[in-house]
């Protein structure tokens, strides 16, 4: 009987010990559990932290403005959609300089900098979200569905207040480096049929040259351009066809000149300068292209597009970093300015000899061997920055292979 006592007393006594080892579990719990949003303050209140504390990285702060509902399971998913567009070696947060590039700070937070639009976050009184100023500072977040997100943290004391802004809207940085393209716009060495058709050209040269250089007079005529403004003078050179269907879509353009502008009319009157070549009767006029805006977001081509390199500046073999190429896709194509494409290099076309074939066990050896044709393998990325009906200008900004004309061109 005894021992049926103690066995009834020991299951009161069990049931005590387990509430008060649950109740002192919550307890700890509670008192050593820091909230969420109280451990980014402390991170953000330097005077308030008692240890030296350690710069959260990118992917860290933006857990810790995470919301705090958030589960393990959207944890999990925040970090493969980060894991999936943001670059691995991107940094916590970065301040724009004066000289970058917003396809430089693109390719420095993203593993596919056109992807830029989608994740670019900023702040809602910013009138135009894609103006980047030197002192913006871009940082890593996230969204409330979880997303990765880019967003301007704060801006630099200009962008405080528009009105206290002493430089021109212009000082944004620009999509591109303006020194790969400027010569090219000064001086085309590709010109589109458009182009051709409508630009004005030398009639003429006075006291009845029939060439002319450096101090020569010329007549030009379609020119509608005030005194002293300058122009370069261009050699329209070979045709330049679509590999698709032999169409003319531009031609090659050679500098030969400078011409200053003395009288202005019909014809007008020019005076050559910085002669490169002889000057010729129909040589054309061109203006530096200032129409071509480089304030523009990398996107992807909305339409798909399947194209080829048909022409690269300077007439090199193999195309580099920083050169430009044209491509016989244009507006009608839906191509348009800012889009980017990637360059896949041509596969050659090998024979397949066998090694009963190499013996010369069979007749005839490699001769009757079957060709075959390699795939071709991506060799590049292009930023389109002038388009025209039938082809686009594109500077090539990353290079990972060696690039030819004809290599196919299409969506990233």
């Amino acid at each position: 009987m005894v021992s049926q006592m103690f066995k009834t007393a020991r299951i009161p006594a069990a049931v005590f010990l387990l509430a008060f080892g649950l109740s002192a579990c919550s307890v700890f719990r509670h008192e050593h559990t820091v909230p969420a949003r109280e451990s980014a303050d402390a991170v953000r209140a330097p005077e308030a932290a008692s240890v030296t504390e350690v710069e959260p990285t990118a992917t860290e702060s933006a857990v810790q403005r995470a919301p705090e509902a958030a589960t393990p399971d959207a944890a999990s998913s925040n970090e493969a959609a980060a894991a999936s567009v943001i670059n691995p070696s991107a940094p916590r947060s970065y301040t724009v300089k004066k000289g970058d590039t917003l396809w430089g700070i693109a390719t420095m937070f993203l593993r596919d900098p056109w992807l830029w639009p989608e994740i670019w976050m900023v702040n809602p009184q910013v009138p135009n979200p894609h103006l980047i100023y030197p002192g913006d500072v871009i940082g890593v977040a996230y969204g409330s569905d979880g997303r990765p997100q880019l967003r301007l943290e704060h801006g630099g004391d200009a962008r405080l207040d528009p009105r206290l802004r002493s430089a021109p809207l212009d000082a944004a940085i620009p999509t591109i480096p303006y020194s790969a393209i400027a010569a090219f716009l000064s001086r085309p060495e590709v010109l589109s049929y458009d182009e051709v058709k409508r630009a004005p050209h030398v009639v003429a040269f006075r006291e009845s040259h029939l060439l002319g250089g450096t101090g020569h007079e010329v007549y030009v005529r379609g020119l509608k351009a005030k005194e002293n403004a300058r122009y370069s003078v261009i050699h329209i050179g070979d045709e330049l066809r679509d590999p698709d269907d032999n169409h003319v879509v531009g031609f090659e353009g050679i500098y030969t000149a400078t011409a200053l502008v003395m009288t202005p009319g019909e014809p007008a009157k020019a005076l050559l300068s910085d002669s490169a070549r002889e000057t010729m009767s129909g040589d054309q006029l061109y203006a530096a292209d200032t129409r071509v805006p480089l304030n523009f977001v990398p996107h992807a081509p909305k339409a798909q597009v399947k194209g080829r390199i048909i022409s690269v500046v300077d007439g090199v073999d193999l195309i580099g970093q920083y050169q430009i190429v044209v491509i016989n896709r244009g507006t009608r194509h839906g191509v348009e300015m800012g889009n980017v494409l990637a360059v896949d290099s041509e596969g050659e076309t090998v024979r397949d000899v066998p090694t009963i074939n190499r013996a010369g066990l069979l007749p005839g050896g490699s001769f009757l061997s079957p060709r075959v044709k390699l795939p071709n393998e991506r060799a590049g990325t292009l930023l389109v920055f002038k388009t025209f009906d039938r082809i686009s200008y594109a500077l090539v900004v990353g290079a990972s292979g060696p690039m030819r004309v004809r290599d196919a061109v299409r969506n990233p």
